[in-house]
């Protein structure tokens, strides 16, 4: 299946005391990626998919090593691992082509703004999700 694939730049700030990518910036790359897979399906047809918003429900994330500040980017993996009535939950790898840093999963909820409450998952939303479903990891 197809995994989405995001260039991430990586900011001087992003490093903490150690000089390393802190861990709580990882929450932010994966955010970044999770924003350009899921709004990749409304701006070509005028569509409303996930445009009325999603809301995080979990987030696992699994530090395999650490990620030093350089001028290149990193690459955020995305896949989607299940689609349920109302969530579906993405995991993501965030490596370069020869080493994985992070691997994560984030529970993504479609919301409701205009209800202020969470949603189903429309079948045009589903249809596009499952193009990028799979379970297996990538090969790092």
């Amino acid at each position: 299946m197809a995994r989405h694939i995001y260039s991430c730049p990586l900011r001087w700030s992003d490093m903490d005391a150690f000089g390393h990518v802190n861990n709580v910036v990882f929450l932010r790359y994966l955010e970044e990626a999770r924003i350009d897979f899921m709004f990749r399906l409304a701006p070509g047809d005028g569509s409303p998919s996930f445009a009325g918003g999603s809301v995080v429900a979990r987030h696992e994330i699994d530090y395999v090593r650490p990620l030093v500040h350089r001028h290149a980017p990193v690459t955020v993996e995305s896949w989607v691992t299940k689609i349920g009535a109302a969530s579906l939950t993405i995991a993501y790898e965030i490596k370069d082509p020869e080493q994985v840093y992070v691997r994560a999963s984030t529970i993504v909820v479609p919301y409701d703004l205009a209800e202020e409450r969470p949603r189903r998952i429309t079948a045009e939303e589903k249809r596009f999700l499952q193009e990028y479903m799979d379970q297996e990891p990538a090969a790092a």
